[in-house]
């Protein structure tokens, strides 16, 4: 949106320099009036014709055919309806005319610098490609990849979080990651790949049992597209602006319950008021989730081996109301506002957390698919009552599903129904 407003500013000032050069400045009024039909036309169909679509962000020559047409077709719309409505005393085709070619040289003049200059420098990530290398046909790339790693360097084993999250940190920000393995690896790297969140392409020999979504021309090679980001571009956007937004005010309202906590903390037994505990994030990169601090400082579980219970004799006095009433997440504000989580999104788990005996990721083979986006602070396993204690593998089951659901499902309304939702959850029978 930030583009729309710097075309509309742009062709503003271009009908005005026109209109004062051919008229008095004294007929502001007459020339705004162009301006505002003109305006308003152009922004309609510059946003049909997809004049700010990613594939305008990234092709010079798209951006500018879309851009002129939406200038040209507002130009024509607006004589046209001068001409039918017989108006011609109140709308100048000649400022019209030179108003609409002074803003398309300046339009065309605009998305050149941003293509030259501006994109390249502050959005590397918008076509971002990486290309792995196990084992596979060598790719002649054509120079566009970000990074060529070699997966033996980088230690890749499916399923294990440290080499998991060496991959999550090499590939984080590539919206593209082209594996290429022999045959017998290609179903490996298709879950991983589906796991990360991005657009994973494999090349290999026969592909068939790996579900392709398509195909693409890699180089000399062709390559079966096996995963996607479950976002667009503009998804991505609005679920980020919606976090920052709700994060900062929720922040600055919340200020007061941050110093009491906090000074409760500090008087019972004089630890740290927070507590940091590594989790799995998006592209299943390790990140260090804030709480405050409800256990005592002897015995902290940083991995998350042993589940809080109800009897939990590692729990302090203020430990248990804030967990009780779902406050000791509160500092996880600061991590939605850093990038690592949403606010709503799959919970993030820690590494040792487990259901009856067994861990996560052990039980169900989907469960990596779940990073796939940001952990939330909330999310729709939470809402539905899926929180706590995984005493039985069936409960773990139960979550990931409702996880792998809203990934599927995702929408702006969606994230607003379920922060409302939250409220009704905050204090919970499981909640400790």
């Amino acid at each position: 949106m930030t583009n729309l407003a710097t075309d509309l500013v742009g062709c503003a000032a271009s009908f005005f320099v026109v209109g004062w050069i051919y008229f008095d400045q004294a007929r502001v009024e007459f020339i705004l009036n162009h301006v505002l039909i003109f305006l308003t036309l152009f922004s309609v169909l510059a946003i049909y014709s997809a004049a700010y679509s990613i594939k305008a962000l990234t092709d010079l020559g798209y951006s500018v055919r879309s851009i002129s047409l939406a200038a040209v077709s507002s130009s024509a719309i607006l004589i046209f309806i001068t001409f039918y409505t017989k108006a011609s005393a109140d709308i100048s085709r000649l400022l019209v005319t030179a108003g609409t070619l002074v803003a398309i040289a300046y339009l065309i003049g605009a998305r050149y610098v941003s293509h030259r200059w501006i994109i390249p420098r502050y959005l590397p990530e918008i076509d971002g490609v990486v290309i792995i290398y196990d084992g596979g046909p060598e790719i002649q790339s054509d120079g566009t990849a970000l990074l060529e790693l070699d997966a033996e360097d980088l230690g890749v084993s499916p399923y294990d979080p440290m080499s998991l999250d060496r991959l999550g940190s090499s590939i984080y920000g590539a919206d593209r990651v082209i594996v290429s393995c022999p045959v017998e690896k290609r179903s490996e790297w298709a879950s991983i790949l589906r796991a990360s969140g991005v657009e994973g392409e494999i090349v290999s020999g026969s592909l068939s049992e790996l579900r392709p979504i398509g195909l693409r021309h890699v180089g000399n090679l062709v390559s079966l597209v096996v995963s996607s980001r479950p976002l667009g571009f503009r998804a991505r956007f609005t679920k980020r602006a919606m976090d920052v937004g709700f994060a900062s005010v929720g922040l600055v309202l919340l200020s007061p319950v941050f110093l009491i906590v906090a000074l409760a903390i500090k008087l019972e037994d004089g630890g740290p008021i927070f507590f940091k505990q590594r989790r799995m994030g998006r592209t299943n990169r390790f990140i260090d989730v804030l709480k405050f601090r409800s256990m005592s400082v002897e015995k902290l579980d940083s991995d998350g081996n042993r589940s809080a219970s109800k009897d939990d004799d590692r729990i302090t006095r203020v430990g248990r109301f804030i967990r009780r009433t779902s406050i000791d997440e509160l500092p996880q504000l600061i991590n939605v506002l850093r990038g690592d989580m949403s606010l709503v999104g799959p919970r993030p788990h820690a590494l040792g957390s487990t259901a009856g005996k067994r861990l996560f990721w052990e039980i169900e083979s989907e469960y990596w698919h779940r990073h796939s986006l940001r952990p939330g602070l909330t999310g729709l396993a939470q809402i539905r009552g899926l929180r706590g204690a995984t005493d039985e593998e069936h409960q773990l089951s139960s979550r990931l599903n409702a996880d792998l659901e809203y990934i599927a499902n995702w929408s702006a309304l969606g994230d607003l129904w379920i922060i409302l939702m939250t409220a009704k959850v905050l204090v919970h029978d499981r909640a400790f």
